[in-house]
């Protein structure tokens, strides 16, 4: 009983915060009116030097057409230099590496085996002894 009569008392005084500030807001808000220019607007140059400045820079034309095209979402072609045999031979071949790595030891023991040392300089190795 004590709750719904907690929860009751929120939703008034709620209701009644909603009440006054709608109160205390002004009657009417409007947009402000649209400026309509009187004066008209007059180039400087004519529509043929317009056209023949943009055809002489058609590079910059094209560069504008390409940057709107990168931002659509449709997939780019792209050449591979690399055949599907290349790329699953490849994969295959690199298995043991990726397990090894994602291993318990995160691939210790594998580089371990795998990598010669340097005898002569010690410190050269990860985690070799101390001068």
């Amino acid at each position: 009983m004590n709750r719904n009569l907690a929860s009751a008392l929120v939703i008034a005084s709620t209701a009644a915060a909603a009440v006054a500030l709608a109160a205390l807001s002004p009657a009417n808000a409007y947009a402000d009116d649209i400026t309509i220019e009187s004066t008209p607007f007059k180039g400087s140059r004519s529509r043929a030097e317009v056209l023949a400045e943009l055809q002489g820079q058609a590079a910059v034309v094209r560069t504008g057409a390409t940057e709107w095209s990168l931002q659509s979402n449709r997939p780019l072609k792209r050449q591979s230099v690399q055949t599907s045999e290349q790329a699953r031979t490849e994969y295959k071949a690199s298995r043991d590496y990726v397990r090894a790595l994602n291993a318990e030891d995160s691939g210790s023991a594998y580089f371990i085996k795998s990598t010669p040392r340097d005898r002569s300089n010690p410190g050269a190795t990860m985690g070799g002894p101390a001068r």
